[in-house]
């Protein structure tokens, strides 16, 4: 069990030098550590390794950085122009979609018409009670879910632009 306490605290500890920690933690850390050789030591030995970092440095040759700017300037152009690709793409798909749309809404009022008047005749009803029946029921209803179609896109984005949502 004192391990596992230990192991909280320590884990406090690298956590105040890794950028802080909330003051109820803090509180606690403290009396802990008024108490707690071991943490204590844990802690200075945190501080001096932090310490002995900050002064370390190194220098970059500048060819390298100018290369390693260049080709990152690269894959963002290389993205870009995949993202632009898969816009259009998309884009076309949706026009095919659209007009598949419209030639099945339009064939399928066409093919119910025609049903009509046979469903008409075989149970002798009147032929234009009939299709306006169908036009109420199906066509109707079907041609309104068509001119819906085109605005999914606005509706499914959940009225975000696209820009802010791209990298």
């Amino acid at each position: 069990m004192g391990t596992d306490r230990h192991e909280k605290f320590r884990h406090m500890i690298d956590q105040t030098l890794a950028g802080g920690i909330p003051v109820p933690q803090q509180q606690a850390l403290r009396e802990h550590l008024q108490s707690c050789v071991p943490c204590q030591q844990y802690r200075a030995a945190n501080h001096r390794v932090v310490a002995a970092l900050g002064g370390f440095s190194f220098e970059v040759d500048p060819s390298l950085n100018a290369k390693v700017s260049a080709k990152l300037q690269l894959q963002e152009r290389q993205i870009k122009e995949r993202g632009d690709q898969a816009t259009r793409a998309g884009r076309r798909r949706w026009v095919v979609s659209c007009v598949l749309a419209l030639m099945l809404t339009t064939a399928g009022a066409f093919l119910d018409l025609r049903l009509s008047g046979l469903i008409a005749s075989v149970f002798d009803l009147e032929r234009m009670h009939l299709r306006q029946e169908v036009v109420a029921f199906w066509i109707m209803p079907s041609l309104c879910l068509f001119l819906l179609f085109p605005l999914l896109p606005l509706l499914s984005a959940g009225g975000t632009n696209r820009k802010e949502r791209n990298l």
